[in-house]
């Protein structure tokens, strides 16, 4: 049975170029032709060139300069770094850190700023979106006290896809003197990306959701901010994180950065847009499947769709869908690993407890996509006749 694999925003397949260039750089290694990125001697120097180019192609991705740019094991790490970085700052001028976030922003925001405010005995605060998803810029930027250490926003949802105002809290924040971060994992590599216009103070993205190696991600730190690192013991990344940089893995990262330049964002956005209109067509003509968020694909992130499916249970339709060949998600990975019902769906006011995510990316074809589109009748039909 031929496989279509629809899960492109929990993880995208390595792409031809990253698997290139990785195999390249471990066969040099094996060879013992290059050493540690930290050293003087000719092997290490070797390293450090690959590295920096890495660095440089990841920039040129995200809108950012090189030295801006800070390798990390993925965007879990990096967004627990601007967190940890920005609440000790707060605490070094005395100040209780106080964070303010959406209700819709990923688990890993929402655990590691109450982890880290509470732990100097701050606070968190927690506004709401509409029904789409989207935040009011006006009720984040209200949140905002003397005390604010940092302020959360996603650039596009990672469950339904709504695009935020990025650049309105952005400023916003700017005006107010509060630093402001930026979570780009769903949205590097999908929709053009340019933090130096934008002005943020800190992002986070990931390597694997781009179509580079899983255990590599992005912290952005714009120039001339300093920040406490969360990982210590050494002086790598300028000593911003401390650990031997993977440099394999980042050459694949760069790589795979390196594959959307010159204008291959725009054609892949364009693309990815195209298949998951055909998605919302084919899959909401089921009886009870709707879809959420912003009805308007303008509004959403171009890869990936979140449908509501009415009296059936998420797990249910996972796995009819797997015995058809077709991958595919049901609510954020943490939630769904927990049989929680999902935050970001509750926070919106829709069913939180039965719902659908199919998304796209650079290896998809119309042939994966039909095959969810004549599949999902069949399973939810099926389940729906068990249920009595």
């Amino acid at each position: 049975m031929a496989r279509h694999y629809l899960d492109h925003a929990s993880t995208s397949p390595l792409r031809p170029e990253a698997v290139e260039a990785m195999v390249s750089w471990l066969t040099a290694a094996g060879r013992g032709e290059v050493g540690d990125p930290g050293r003087i001697h000719a092997e290490g120097m070797r390293a450090r060139v690959a590295l920096e180019e890495a660095r440089e192609q990841v920039a040129a991705l995200l809108g950012a300069r090189s030295r801006e740019v800070v390798f990390t094991s993925g965007a879990t790490e990096a967004i627990a770094a601007a967190t940890w970085g920005a609440v000790r700052r707060a605490v070094d001028a005395g100040r209780r850190p106080h964070v303010v976030l959406a209700a819709v922003e990923h688990s890993a925001v929402r655990q590691s700023s109450t982890a880290f405010a509470e732990a100097f005995g701050g606070s968190v605060s927690i506004t709401g979106v509409d029904r789409c998803g989207r935040i009011d810029p006006d009720e984040l930027l209200d949140a905002v006290t003397t005390d604010t250490a940092l302020v959360h926003l996603q650039w596009g949802n990672h469950e339904v896809g709504t695009l935020q105002p990025v650049a309105d809290v952005v400023a916003g924040c700017r005006e107010r003197g509060v630093l402001v971060h930026v979570d780009a994992a769903q949205a590097a590599g999908r929709v053009p990306v340019d933090l130096g216009a934008l002005g943020a103070d800190l992002a986070s993205a990931s390597g694997h959701k781009l179509g580079g190696p899983a255990g590599t991600g992005v912290l952005f730190v714009r120039r001339g901010l300093r920040v406490a690192p969360l990982l210590l013991g050494g002086d790598q990344e300028r000593a911003r994180r401390a650990g031997v940089e993977d440099v394999a893995a980042l050459v694949g990262l760069g790589a795979a950065a390196g594959a959307l330049a010159d204008g291959g964002v725009a054609g892949e956005e364009a693309r990815c847009r195209s298949l998951t209109a055909r998605l919302v067509e084919g899959l909401t003509a089921v009886d009870g499947v709707e879809l959420l968020g912003d009805p308007d694909p303008a509004g959403r992130l171009p890869h990936l769709v979140c449908l509501g499916v009415a009296g059936v249970e998420p797990q249910g339709v996972l796995l009819g869908l797997d015995q058809r060949g077709v991958a595919a998600h049901s609510g954020s990975a943490c939630a769904s690993e927990g049989l929680e019902p999902s935050p970001v769906l509750e926070a919106m006011g829709v069913d939180a407890h039965r719902s659908l995510r199919v998304s796209v990316g650079w290896s998809t074809t119309e042939a994966d996509v039909e095959a969810a589109v004549a599949a999902l009748p069949d399973v939810v039909g099926h389940l729906r006749s068990l249920a009595g």
